[in-house]
């Protein structure tokens, strides 16, 4: 394992909003993260690094309730407000339980980040911006 959880927590220490956060895949790409998978429900987190060994980081927050109701454009709506700065971390997850987002996968190599329903269907994919 080429990273530690205490690695990518110091680093997500820095980021204040959405904003912030291509900068921030970068510092974790650098410490050897490949992809992660976030839970909504809970914040926990996998990360992966190119030798497909894991961490997880555990529960963030208190759990959310996922929606059986996916609200895409609601989401949409909610994730770009999210991205130009307008809501912290712990609000998006909230938006996305609310509009029936799972979690997301991020692929630092193709620099993409999927969300996911509650049955594993992608349901949109953005490129990280650099």
């Amino acid at each position: 394992m080429k990273f530690t959880i205490e690695q990518i927590k110091a680093e997500h220490q820095k980021v204040k909003s959405g904003a912030d956060f291509p900068k921030y895949i970068q510092a974790i790409k650098s410490l050897g993260v490949s992809d992660y998978t976030v839970s909504v429900a809970d914040g926990n987190t996998q990360y992966f690094d190119t030798e497909n060994e894991t961490a997880q980081s555990g529960r963030k927050y208190d759990p959310f309730t996922i929606s059986e109701n996916l609200n895409l454009e609601q989401f949409k709506t909610r994730l770009k407000l999210h991205q130009q700065g307008g809501t912290d971390y712990i609000t998006f997850c909230s938006d996305c339980a609310e509009n029936g987002v799972e979690g997301w996968r991020m692929d630092l190599n193709e620099m993409t980040c999927t969300y996911f329903d509650r049955q594993g269907n992608e349901i949109l994919v953005e490129q990280i911006p650099d």
